[in-house]
């Protein structure tokens, strides 16, 4: 059995963290806004959760879209694994297509990682990124404590190559030390002093950009003889007006519609999903 990581809107409505290639089909858009991590199983039932932030499913994603023109990466993420974040970042430059990632909150740890794989990178007001040097937890004697430690440091080398080459000459080794080994939370502007990231766009620009590029959710799937499932999305509006928009209670003609026309929607999908199985 196989479970997905779910993100929610404020009223519980599931979102798809990874969006399809948009209606022109040049463009794909991607969220990382979860923790970065591979797949995981339940111990003690077997059940196995499939990560939508590993390195094997942006894999998937972007194999299935190899003619994209456009891939629009949105994070919002707190960080996470380091060798998922190594396979996202290798996929991403992997890929033909211009990448642009836009930071719309925290792109923290190993999110700040990923970036270093698209083209350009953009800030929104108020966002920052968050670069720290490793940390393991480890159980052993002496030695083995010791060689954990050069362990890490040899990793270092690798990680701090790639904010090296994002940044070009705006950074220096010494700056990039001093940066991670004090957790430093950096400003959208001082990520594009450091060559972190290439402009900061305000809220009105990113009003646009929103419009444009709207999150989905599944309103449907279906599974098929082959085991595929079929996915059908709606998109998503998070509006803060909208998402607190409630029926209200004491008008039961108004919310009977509603309901009705919810099932409505939902049975369309569905025959929708049953189509496509068929064709």
């Amino acid at each position: 059995m196989k479970l997905r990581q779910s993100t929610r809107t404020i009223n519980g409505q599931h979102i798809r963290q990874m969006a399809n290639a948009s209606q022109d089909g040049e463009t794909l858009n991607l969220y990382i806004y979860d923790v970065i991590e591979g797949d995981q199983v339940n111990w003690w039932t077997g059940e196995k959760t499939e990560s939508e932030t590993s390195a094997a499913y942006f894999g998937q994603v972007l194999g299935e879209h190899p003619d994209v023109k456009q891939i629009n990466l949105f994070v919002n993420s707190r960080g996470g694994s380091v060798i998922e974040a190594m396979g996202i970042r290798a996929h991403l430059l992997r890929h033909p297509a211009q990448k642009t990632a836009y930071v719309d909150g925290w792109a923290a740890s190993a999110a700040s990682f990923v970036l270093t794989g698209c083209d350009e990178v953009i800030m929104l007001t108020g966002s920052m990124q968050m670069l720290h040097s490793m940390w393991t937890a480890i159980v052993g004697n002496a030695k083995e404590l010791r060689k954990a430690a050069d362990d890490l440091d040899r990793i270092m080398i690798g990680n701090k190559q790639m904010y090296l080459e994002r940044a070009g000459d705006k950074l220096t080794a010494e700056q990039l030390d001093d940066i991670m080994d004090a957790e430093t939370w950096l400003t959208a502007d001082e990520c594009v002093e450091y060559g972190l990231a290439d402009r900061v766009m305000a809220a009105s620009e990113y009003k646009e950009i929103k419009q444009q590029y709207p999150m989905q959710r599944v309103v449907a799937t279906l599974e098929s003889d082959e085991g595929v499932v079929d996915v059908i999305y709606e998109t998503v509006d998070l509006e803060p007006s909208q998402q607190e928009a409630k029926p209200p209670e004491d008008d039961p003609a108004q919310q009977e519609d509603s309901k009705r026309q919810e099932g409505a929607n939902f049975l369309a999908a569905l025959a929708k999903a049953a189509e496509r199985k068929n064709k």
